[in-house]
């Protein structure tokens, strides 16, 4: 425990189940940068390939090409140059070859992202063994643990001296539990290793704090971890793996794939539920739990767990995961087309449910106060009213929310929308 490096803010303690865990050394207050780490290794999607540097992942307004193998692509002869030392000299004459190879065609799109992680890490790996304890991120990343499900190991691009059989197993056993998911206005562009994020941080459906990437020309991508609330010295500081929305689903993930069943408040109020029945499949019987929603739970509560034996059988649906899907789809229509009266009634349900499931200050609340304020907005426009305090109160909440991750990702996004949106606000 004593090498690894962390920070001023978070320490490893002991924990009495997990092998460890990050806590605050000292007052933290929401919106506050826990802690900046390093990325070991990553890859964009194959969407964002020839659209972001291969390198820093910015979007310039042009890439150029590497002549060798053509495939990847680069702001400038800076971003090039670094890449080119840490990975691509030991890939680009073999890549094209790769992965027009029968065996990596044969992946599946998310094997085939593990596969080029997998032989981007591959190449920072000596020949030899490497197990030695130590602060550097590759150093971190041999200390992680591996996954519970032992899972076949993908062909690597192959350089000349690849690490061996057993050492690409021990790579790849620490993977399916230890990679993120980089996003840029909470749109994935990308997987990355952070390795210190993955040794420091258990999971919490009700996390306290979040990761943001912080994109910058001729740099490789950051995580931010950033507080959400106030969080007191010697609490520990939790991410959620999964999207807490996943109520019924997720149990299954963790013990699959990171080889744990969580027992945070959440989880443990969900088991409570027993059997969740599916939303009523007539109209008016969606109608009579939306309003026994609305009557059971107040706008803005996130007191769902202190109600576990108060909550009605006719509101157990709300916890199928079908209801969240079904009502969001209605919303994401309605909102760009109309009626906008019915957007914004369903999209009041949504935030209902969303206070409900995450935490507080959770971004995905924010973003959904973003789309009701400029549904609301929408619904001016459309009307010709001078009525703008409805998309006021939403937008004003969505600032409030999304100002604690801050910006993250590339230039523009949610603050930017939202400051558009005040302004046309502010006109009326």
């Amino acid at each position: 425990m004593s090498t690894i490096e962390t920070g001023a803010n978070v320490r490893l303690a002991n924990h009495p189940i997990a092998r460890t865990k990050a806590v605050a050394v000292s007052p933290l207050a929401q919106g506050s940068l826990i802690i900046s780490i390093d990325s070991l290794a990553t890859v964009l999607l194959p969407s964002e390939k020839g659209r972001r540097c291969d390198a820093c992942h910015t979007i310039p307004t042009s890439l150029r090409k590497c002549s060798g193998c053509a495939s990847f692509y680069y702001c400038d002869t800076s971003c090039q140059s670094m890449h080119w030392k840490t990975f691509h000299k030991r890939m680009c004459k073999h890549f094209n070859r790769y992965t027009t190879s029968s065996s990596f065609q044969a992946l599946a799109a998310h094997e085939k992202m593990d596969a080029l992680l997998l032989s981007h890490l591959a190449v920072l790996v000596p020949s030899q063994e490497v197990r030695e304890e130590g602060s550097s991120a590759l150093a971190v990343f041999m200390s992680l643990l591996p996954g519970s499900v032992e899972v076949a190991t993908p062909p690597i691009c192959t350089n000349g001296s690849p690490p061996s059989p057993e050492t690409l197993r021990f790579l790849f056993s620490r993977f399916g539990n230890n990679n993120f998911a980089m996003h840029s206005h909470f749109n994935t562009f990308g997987h990355g290793i952070f390795p210190l994020g993955s040794r420091l941080f258990n999971h919490s459906c009700l996390p306290n704090a979040a990761a943001k990437y912080i994109i910058s020309p001729s740099h490789p991508p950051k995580m931010h971890v950033v507080a959400l609330r106030n969080i007191d010295p010697g609490e520990e500081i939790c991410l959620t793996y999964v999207d807490p929305a996943l109520l019924q689903s997720r149990q299954q993930i963790f013990e699959l794939t990171y080889g744990f069943k969580c027992r945070c408040s959440s989880c443990i109020f969900v088991e409570g539920l027993g059997h969740i029945p599916e939303l009523p499949s007539d109209p008016d019987g969606v109608a009579r739990v939306v309003r026994k929603l609305r009557e059971f739970v107040p706008a803005s509560s996130h007191e769902l767990f202190s109600k576990t034996k108060k909550l009605p059988d006719e509101l157990l649906c709300i916890f199928h995961e079908s209801f969240l899907s079904r009502i969001s789809e209605t919303f994401s229509n309605a909102s760009h087309d109309g009626p906008y009266d019915l957007a914004l009634d369903v999209g009041e349900t949504m935030l209902q449910i969303y206070q409900l499931i995450y935490p507080e200050n959770y971004p995905q609340i924010g973003l959904h106060l973003l789309e009701m304020a400029k549904t609301g907005w929408n619904q001016v426009v459309s009307t010709g009213s001078s009525n703008v305090d409805r998309p006021r109160k939403y937008v004003k909440q969505a600032r409030q929310i999304l100002l604690i991750i801050g910006a993250e990702g590339d230039d523009g996004g949610p603050l930017k929308e939202i400051q558009t949106l005040e302004d046309l606000l502010n006109t009326q």
